[in-house]
């Protein structure tokens, strides 16, 4: 088949696909034609998977690695709808084709729940394919074929044929006007459990990160942010600089410095000999500052109205009790273990970028708007990412790397070290949280009013969360503070601190009412699942689901001798997680022992995967509230390496027991949402062991001794 026969075959489909009735109409996107002139040729029936004539299948994976286990989780997707033998898988990171491909993104544990029936449609029509090659061989009915481990098989005469056997043939057929996707209960592979492709390679230290790169003629590139929040580059002088072995050229460009040299060390050591005079920032920034500034615009400030049912202040003045609590969270970095760095080669005519980007659309767009020249001429591909949790969804870095390489004239390949990177900001950022609850004269949770205060402006909060729709009056208030400070996601963006704030707070309520916590949350969750308040975006069933299997796990209410357990419930990115944390403190000392963990996120795709996803959400987020903290002090980061910023060790990393319900939903997020419920968790199971109520993070800052 020609190229150009192919292609309108492809177009013909897609008109065909809207008009034909039944089956499922496929409606992805197939990607350029492909011709191996080589016989017998290489199926390609789309952008997603080859099989080549050997019996070798590849499944391309499209979107950014970063340890949420995409790059398995795709390919499992498309596997299980071709019916492939895994044993012939072979897995293959594809480059930014936004053609080819939709939402190239590692973010908000969005990708599986977006492209899930596009990868099952991907895979099954290319079974269809391979059937209707195998039916005309043998002259058979499609229907009277079956599939499994890479082969088609004819059960009334016994036949059969290997998907390389039938890959010539399958890949001169037209294209299927609709196909019939599996159902559920008929999986084999999804909901299995399936090593990470790329864990051997981890292991054997053979895996290759941005960090690695190295082309002919590259130079190594040291960046030199501002050393303060808020400052401007003045003047530069290089001379030292220059005389350092190694150091080739230094490049500037607004507000930024880079030493390029043979080595890293040699651009390190020349970076430090750069002599600059930084303009100072209008404001000073410190967490002292802050912390006022924040709690002066709760006092004062009119804010933001993110979220209003009934009437809140009303409520409040005639409540029979008011409950008040005040939060507050730090700035948290993002530390990725793998360096900030990015590869680009810029020529006259063209650009080739290579890297850990969580947003590769985002830095070739970038790209382009630097250099002038057109999308179609920057290549962009992405490598593994070693860590980023939300840091690499920014591009500053991208910019670093073309603009070193532009003023260069040659390939460059930029990398921070980790004192630029913890100095430099794009912080989680720090909040102060001010919650009333009113109480009626029957004991009645009548009022929730949250101000929050941050220097973000659509504020570091979820104002639609429960127990939203359980309460007659809710309201949610932002008040913005101004500052210098760069912030950007972090890991479950808002989700990781508000889960902490609301189920906490929402347990010192229950306990001045005199509340079993968990029967308390089942209590408003039944009114919110029969009679909501308002309109609310989360299912309460399912968030009632997790709470009971978790207790059901944790044999609630009976912990181990020495043992005292906390309990928090929370939806985000289209999931619901409920955990029990058991804790013991002891003479201050916190040790957390095990949490249980109950996850509905629809249909499991890769189950290892799923439980590494949990346990390392639940990690982070314990870690980020014992421990997290960047301080600004006299203008600058108070951490700049891992020797003052503390990071959770192995030896305190809880046992963790997870469970999926097992329900009809397509799958939702994962890589984000474990995390948010972990630390209150652990702050509620302090306080059932301290009678101490944690309400400054990290949980260190505070004498858990009571």
């Amino acid at each position: 088949m020609s190229a150009e026969s192919t292609q309108l075959n492809r177009r013909a489909f897609l008109k065909l696909s809207t008009a034909v009735g039944g089956g499922l109409m496929l409606g992805f996107r197939w990607g350029a034609a492909e011709v191996v002139p080589a016989k017998p040729a290489t199926f390609k029936p789309n952008a997603f998977l080859r099989i080549a004539p050997s019996g070798s299948v590849t499944l391309l994976n499209q979107n950014p690695e970063i340890g949420q286990g995409i790059k398995t989780a795709f390919p499992m997707i498309i596997g299980e709808e071709l019916d492939v033998d895994w044993a012939d898988v072979v897995i293959e990171q594809a480059p930014l084709d936004t053609e080819a491909y939709e939402r190239q993104v590692a973010a908000g544990s969005g990708a599986i729940r977006t492209t899930y029936q596009t990868l099952r449609e991907a895979g099954a029509s290319a079974r269809a394919l391979l059937v209707a090659a195998a039916a005309q061989q043998w002259g058979v009915a499609p229907q009277s074929c079956r599939t499994a481990k890479s082969v088609v098989t004819h059960p009334p005469s016994g036949r059969s044929l290997t998907y390389g056997e039938l890959a010539d043939a399958a890949g001169k057929l037209p294209l299927p006007r609709s196909v019939t996707l599996k159902s559920t209960k008929d999986f084999s592979l999804l909901g299995t459990r399936v090593r990470g492709t790329d864990v051997p390679k981890i292991v054997t230290g053979e895996q290759r990160y941005g960090i690695d790169t190295k082309t002919p003629g590259m130079l190594y590139g040291a960046i030199t942010n501002p050393p303060e929040h808020g400052q401007k580059l003045g003047s530069v002088d290089d001379t030292a600089a220059l005389k350092v072995p190694g150091v080739v050229k230094v490049v500037s460009w607004p507000d930024k410095v880079c030493v390029l040299a043979t080595h890293t060390y040699a651009a390190f050591l020349g970076k430090d000999a750069l002599k600059i005079e930084w303009e100072a920032a209008a404001v000073r920034e410190s967490t002292a500052r802050l912390s006022q500034a924040f709690a002066d615009a709760i006092a004062n400030g009119s804010g933001e109205h993110r979220r209003r049912v009934g009437n809140v202040e009303r409520a409040l003045d005639g409540a029979d009790r008011v409950i008040e609590a005040t939060y507050e969270v730090p700035f948290l970095p993002h530390a990725p273990m793998e360096p900030i760095n990015m590869y680009a080669d810029v020529k006259a005519d063209s650009v080739h970028l290579l890297g850990p980007m969580q947003t590769p659309a985002n830095a070739r767009q970038l790209t382009s708007q630097l250099t002038g020249l057109p999308e179609t001429k920057i290549t962009t591909e992405m490598t593994r990412i070693g860590g980023g949790f939300g840091r690499r969804l920014k591009t500053d870095f991208v910019e670093d790397a073309v603009q070193a390489s532009r003023l260069a004239g040659t390939p460059v390949n930029i990398v921070w070290k980790r004192e630029e990177e913890m100095i430099g900001g794009n912080f989680r950022p720090a909040a102060l949280y001010h919650y009333r609850a009113g109480i009626d004269s029957q004991g009645r949770l009548i009022a929730w009013h949250l101000k929050s205060a941050s220097i973000t402006g659509r504020g570091a909060i979820v104002p639609t969360n429960f127990p939203n729709g359980a309460v007659p009056h809710f309201q949610v208030d932002n008040h913005r503070v101004r500052s210098a400070i760069t912030t950007a996601a972090w890991r479950s963006p808002n989700h990781n601190v508000c889960a902490m704030l609301d189920q906490s707070f929402l347990e010192e309520v229950g306990y001045a009412l005199g509340k079993e916590p968990l029967a308390f949350r089942l209590e408003l969750l039944r009114q919110a699942e029969t009679d909501p308040y308002g309109n609310i975006n989360y299912e309460p069933a399912r968030l009632r689901g997790v709470l009971e299997e978790v207790a059901k796990m944790a044999d609630w209410g009976n912990p181990p001798a020495g043992r005292f357990q906390g309990i928090a419930a929370h939806y985000s990115h289209h999931s619901y997680v409920a955990q029990v944390a058991e804790v013991s403190v002891t003479e201050g000392n916190l040790e957390v022992h095990k949490v249980y963990c109950a996850a509905d996120c629809g249909q499991v795709i890769n189950l290892s995967g799923a439980e590494n996803q949990c346990q390392g959400g639940i990690i982070d987020g314990i870690g980020a509230a014992w421990f997290g903290d960047m301080p600004i002090v006299d203008g600058a980061s108070a951490n700049t390496n891992f020797h003052t910023y503390r990071l959770i060790r192995m030896n305190e990393v809880p046992e963790i027991e997870t469970k999926f319900l097992k329900t009809d939903y397509p799958p939702t997020g994962l890589g984000e949402p474990a995390l948010p419920p972990a630390s209150a968790a652990v702050a509620n199971a302090i306080f059932a062991a301290t009678g101490v109520r944690i309400r400054k993070l990290p949980f260190n800052a505070n004498d858990l001794a009571g």
